[in-house]
């Protein structure tokens, strides 16, 4: 978005016509805290960790499965507490698992398990053959993992991202270090249970089979630019947001959904102009029950829900601020890695009091 030192935040616009009504779940990348607002942006509900609270989603029973640590572009491990917390409404710590590789995305399975993404470090005489990136080739570089624990924090499968690729032909982008080859920024299930998975510098989504550990769809190359957040839909379609930094040509973002098959566009959105909306890194988009668009414009922490035909009815920029010296990558003080919303009648929301807290 158009930015300026004097714009307003807090609820911006709301028509309650066209809008999916529900509370939106908003945390900031690096702040200790997440916050449900209504469709009024008011706080009905606050979470805190001095742990941090850098992203989280709600399970159904109502507990916010969190990310403790901001995921900029660190290379581990961190010298700072990172590990993924389950809090209960109270934000008392009710599960909890910590490593210092952990970054960015998990989910929690149906089954109890969790599954999480962990930098790996490669081997030498594979990311020497690794194309792309700027820097040595004599530098480490790391690959992901993505874990699956049980409830005692026992480690029960690994799939690795980074085997199954081809280091000639999976290159890193030439703008980007080669500090690591992937970041993979994201992990979803697809409907079959495989994982679906996102990979910033090789500017690549894709589904990797939880039985074979193989890939069996792969795009974005030459189509996208360091998305993020690949989700499964109904229809059988993937909606992502396609960051856009360096796509070459104007700057600028956009919400996409793609058909896997044949790999076509089948919606977008953009903004008027485009330059408009935009962000560098992390963001997100949620497809809401009434067809609308969630879209979360991570660095100036600019949530805003679209209708299938493109128009805003409802826009909020978040007000809260992450503690000064924390890190906020190139983002700002208010940037949001993700955002969700949650209809009233949602499980997790059920006897809750949401008051507005402000």
């Amino acid at each position: 978005m158009g930015w300026t030192i004097h714009h307003p935040n807090g609820l911006l616009y709301h028509d309650p016509g066209q809008a999916f009504q529900g509370y939106t779940l908003v945390s900031m990348s690096g702040g200790k805290d997440a916050f449900l607002i209504d469709m009024a942006g008011r706080v009905c509900h606050r979470w805190h960790r001095e742990e941090g609270i850098a992203y989280g989603f709600l399970l159904e029973n109502g507990n916010l499965l969190s990310r403790t640590r901001a995921s900029g572009g660190f290379i581990p491990p961190s010298d700072q507490p990172t590990g993924i917390l389950e809090l209960d409404w109270d934000s008392n710590i009710l599960w909890q698992y910590w490593d210092p590789y952990v970054h960015h995305d998990f989910e929690r399975l149906p089954d109890g398990n969790t599954l999480m993404v962990l930098y790996d470090l490669m081997p030498q005489d594979i990311a020497r053959r690794v194309r792309g990136g700027r820097g040595s080739l004599e530098e480490p570089m790391y690959g992901e993992v993505v874990r699956e624990v049980d409830e005692a924090g026992a480690t029960v499968q690994e799939w690795s991202m980074w085997q199954p690729l081809e280091p000639e032909q999976d290159a890193i982008c030439p703008l980007e270090e080669r500090h690591q080859w992937l970041h993979q920024n994201a992990l979803n299930l697809t409907p079959d249970g495989d994982l679906l998975v996102s990979f910033r510098q090789i500017d690549t989504v894709g589904i990797v089979s939880r039985e074979t550990g193989q890939y069996t769809w792969k795009w974005g190359p030459g189509e996208i630019s360091h998305q993020h957040h690949p989700t499964f839909l109904p229809n059988g379609r993937v909606l992502m947001f396609d960051n856009g930094p360096h796509r070459g040509g104007a700057t600028y973002s956009r919400v996409l959904e793609v058909e896997p098959e044949s790999g076509r566009i089948a919606w977008q959105y953009t903004g008027s102009p485009l330059i408009s909306f935009y962000s560098y890194h992390i963001s997100g988009a949620e497809r809401q029950p009434n067809g609308n668009t969630l879209i979360c414009e991570g660095a100036p922490g600019r949530l805003f829900e679209v209708t299938p035909d493109g128009e805003v009815v409802w826009e909020y920029v978040n007000p809260h601020r992450i503690p000064e010296g924390a890190p906020t990558g190139s983002g700002g003080p208010n940037s949001v890695f993700r955002g969700h919303r949650y209809a009233p009648d949602h499980p997790a929301l059920a006897g809750r009091d949401l008051t507005p807290l402000d």
